[in-house]
């Protein structure tokens, strides 16, 4: 099975209910939250953990993941700024299948704290 390789930069609270769950998906939305965006590229992860996670937070995650790549195929790549600033927008409703579609363990990558 081809995969594909998304990051989601996270804070403690969101964190901590996917340790609940082994590692093996993302929490449902909040209802101020309609969609779930998993980010392209690394960096961009990176940006959002330490620019915004950390000030909201004190300590903001970069996790790693893999989907099976046919199935995600079905969201297109949404550009939210420059060139690199690639996200896909999976509507809350369909998280549960998403998570059904991830393959292996969500893995911590990065963790950036307040100074």
């Amino acid at each position: 099975m081809r995969t594909t390789t998304l990051w989601r930069p996270t804070g403690p609270e969101e964190l901590e209910l996917v340790r609940q769950s082994g590692f093996t998906a993302w929490p449902p939305r909040l209802p101020e939250q309609p969609i779930f965006y998993p980010v392209l590229n690394e960096d961009y992860a990176i940006r959002i953990a330490r620019d915004w996670n950390v000030p909201a937070s004190g300590v903001g995650y970069v996790t790693r993941f893999e989907v099976d790549a046919e199935f995600v195929a079905r969201y297109p790549v949404q550009r939210a700024g420059g060139e690199t600033i690639l996200e896909l927008w999976v509507p809350a409703e369909e998280l549960d299948e998403f998570n059904r579609h991830i393959v292996g363990p969500i893995e911590v990558v990065h963790e950036f704290r307040a100074a």
